[in-house]
């Protein structure tokens, strides 16, 4: 089972990721918002893939009417998924949310 503190260390292990309030709730940015603890045990990411998440598994993921208007946010209940799923999602969440391009690329 993944914790709100595995939310805040992977997220925070990302480059350019800082953490700051939203709502009133712990919350972490990229260029935008890429993750949000939307109530205890529940956090909000951006995926690509909500639709099918959700019809898969719609007991750990899912979305509210105040999300359906935008087609990426989708809540997951942390008790329903592992660490490494959730750092997977994150991960996703952190491109989306547009994780910044390395200054120096490798050529």
């Amino acid at each position: 089972m993944a914790t709100e503190e595995d939310v805040r260390r992977i997220c925070l292990d990302l480059p350019g990721v800082s953490e700051r309030l939203s709502w009133g709730q712990p919350a972490w940015f990229a260029k935008t918002l890429m993750a949000r603890i939307w109530e205890d045990g529940v956090v909000t990411v951006k995926s690509d893939e909500r639709g099918a998440l959700a019809a898969m598994e719609p007991d750990t993921y899912f979305w509210t009417p105040h999300h359906a208007q935008s087609p990426k946010l989708l809540l997951i209940r942390l008790e329903g998924i592992d660490v490494d799923e959730l750092g997977e999602l994150l991960q996703e969440s952190y491109r989306i949310a547009g994780a910044p391009h390395p200054t120096n690329p490798t050529k």
